[in-house]
């Protein structure tokens, strides 16, 4: 009647409904984001609150307990902050102030060790550098004098030091009741599937979050003790940038050892195979041995998803996108396997009525 179709009407209306939600999330994305990090945060304290938890007095509230996990961590944070962080903080100074001179052309040929086997070829492979050097220095000029506005940009944004850590204080504390209020919404078998779903992508995320702390706290001692030991220049800032790239999946590494290279190379380090040798020994052993281990439960997904994934997340949000790749992978991954389980159920209940009738 007046041409009026039901179903066209539902479907447009869920269209409108997905595209308005998108909108939404775009234009709060800034906010989403501190979530986003406030839940990670949140999984990276909960083992400490899990032990607390196990040894609390009756008499002392949860509240108390989750505090004073919050307390002692941000306590131990800011003490590693401010022993390392001040000698962090002079080496890239010092590597600031000297990067003019260290991209200088004129004085770059010289500087830069050759194996003894490629002595013959000197010549063409520092003519090579040198003209590449000259080509890039007016782009990698702005970015060395850009580097303390990025600096004062990031100190204005301290604020979300502060709300990360009180979003996670009340997401720990509220997270059962924001739980059950979310199945009780559900009917008895769609309550089922999500709460497995719920389940798996808990294990997910506290696997995947811990597991990128603890690799990246083996990187930075690691390449802290090896670079101080074999000389390498400004150790504990290459190793402090290492540890920060970890935490961006397959990318990160492959930056932090191109940085650590170049800036060994343009800075006269003479044993840049010993250099190498040590990085390519600690990747084999992290990337085979120690990742397989900490990432055995919740992040199984294959490495071809994995690229797509940091192709359409550095697309989509950048350094944020690929970070966050992985993890939404496998939670799409998680959800897809979970639906088409409760699918294959009802199918085989479905069956089974139709035969006992």
């Amino acid at each position: 009647m007046l041409g009026f179709d039901i179903r066209v009407a539902k479907i447009t209306w869920t269209v409108f409904l997905v595209a308005f939600l998108l909108f939404v999330t775009y234009m709060i994305s800034s906010t989403l984001l501190v979530v986003v990090f406030s839940i990670f945060f949140s999984y990276l304290v909960y083992p400490l609150i899990q032990l607390v938890e196990r040894y609390r007095p009756a008499r002392v509230s949860r509240t108390a307990s989750i505090a004073l996990v919050f307390v002692l961590v941000i306590v131990i944070v800011s003490v590693a902050g401010s022993i390392f962080g001040a000698q962090i903080q002079d080496q890239a100074i010092k590597l600031s102030q000297q990067i003019p001179a260290l991209l200088d052309a004129k004085n770059v040929s010289d500087r830069i060790p050759l194996p003894d086997f490629m002595e013959p070829l000197r010549q063409r492979v520092l003519d090579f550098i040198s003209s590449q050097v000259q080509s890039n220095a007016d782009q990698a000029m702005p970015l060395a004098r850009n580097f303390g506005l990025s600096v004062m940009h990031a100190a204005s944004n301290l604020i979300y030091l502060i709300l990360v850590p009180v979003l996670s204080f009340l997401l720990i504390k509220e997270a059962p009741s924001i739980r059950e209020e979310l199945l009780s919404w559900l009917n008895h078998a769609n309550q089922r599937m999500w709460s497995g779903i719920i389940k798996d992508m808990d294990v997910l995320l506290s696997k995947y979050v811990r597991a990128l702390l603890l690799l990246s706290i083996a990187t930075l001692i690691s390449y802290g003790i090896a670079f101080s030991v074999l000389g390498v220049p400004y150790p504990l800032l290459l190793a402090g940038i290492a540890a920060v790239l970890e935490f961006i999946p397959f990318a990160g590494p492959l930056a932090a050892v191109a940085i650590a290279l170049a800036v060994s190379a343009f800075s006269g380090y003479p044993h840049l195979l010993w250099l190498l040798g040590f990085i390519f020994a600690y990747r084999m052993f992290q990337d085979y041995v120690l990742n397989p281990i900490l990432m055995s439960e919740g992040v199984e997904v294959s490495p071809l998803l994995v690229i797509i994934g940091l192709l359409a997340g550095d697309q989509l949000g950048g350094v944020v996108g690929i970070f966050l790749s992985v993890p939404v992978i496998a939670a799409l991954k998680i959800i897809f396997v979970r639906a088409s389980a409760a699918r294959r159920e009802a199918l085989l209940m479905q069956q089974r009525e139709i035969i006992q009738e």
